[in-house]
């Protein structure tokens, strides 16, 4: 187990992740419990194969820095929780785990041939300023392969449940803003914080630093999750989440 870091000197990052890292720990390690379960395996089919060095930007407690692992990467994962570093640290003895700030990344120019940013971008303020770290850390020839609650999904909310439930957007879509729920699952709550960006914000951010869109998903949640689990049905019709992955 390797843990480094140091007084984080400008912090962009989510503080709530740290005041709900409890929290966490036990929603995000109750096998088949959150979402992550139904879509990692898309988002695993755009990661390219692994090379010298990946990086995940914002691994929590360590699930897909694990994952990346088993699959042969050479993972360097960083976090700006202590206490979710440390647990991440503590689930995988071989993974190297740095406390750092994903807008101020404590690495070299063109340290890792991949950035792994799952579902942590619109936990930053300085979202775009992540994005040009990532830039500055890759290779040229290296990628960054990126998970996102779906811009759509967090700008509004089923009216009604059902699987015709409209979906009704109030404000506006196009401004940035911030979000909070707690949601309640099996026993389990967990407060979620972070930042509803547009599309457009995360095409602007990758455009701004070079990187450009090779490849684009929009799961629907699959069938056979909606048998098990019928209020899923609606996230048949829109997506949950955004995937992507980007190259230099």
């Amino acid at each position: 187990m390797r843990v480094a870091g140091a007084t984080l000197p400008r912090m962009t990052f989510n503080r709530d992740w740290e005041a709900q890292a409890e929290n966490w720990l036990a929603w995000a390690r109750t096998p088949g419990h959150d979402a992550y379960w139904r879509y990692r395996d898309t988002f695993f089919a755009l990661v390219p194969p692994p090379r010298a060095a990946t990086l995940e930007v914002g691994c929590g407690e360590g699930r897909v820095a694990r994952d990346l692992a088993a699959r042969g990467h050479r993972v360097t994962a960083v976090d700006a929780s202590p206490t979710l570093l440390s647990a991440a640290a503590a689930a995988d003895p071989e993974g190297r785990y740095v406390l750092a700030d994903a807008a101020e990344l404590p690495f070299d120019e063109a340290s890792f041939d991949l950035v792994v940013a799952y579902n942590s971008l619109m936990d930053v303020q300085d979202m775009p300023g992540a994005v040009r770290e990532a830039a500055r850390v890759l290779r040229p020839d290296g990628h960054l392969c990126v998970c996102v609650t779906h811009p759509l999904a967090d700008a509004g909310r089923f009216a009604a449940s059902g699987a015709d439930a409209p979906f009704v957007i109030e404000g506006s879509y196009l401004e940035t803003q911030r979000f909070e729920g707690t949601f309640e699952h099996d026993g389990l709550c967990m407060t979620f914080c972070g930042w509803s960006y547009p599309l457009e914000a995360y095409s602007r951010a990758l455009e701004a630093v070079g990187l450009r869109i090779e490849a684009l998903r929009e799961p629907g949640v699959p069938a056979e999750e909606v048998e098990r689990h019928p209020e899923e049905a609606p996230w048949r019709r829109l997506p949950m989440f955004l995937m992507l992955r980007a190259a230099l």
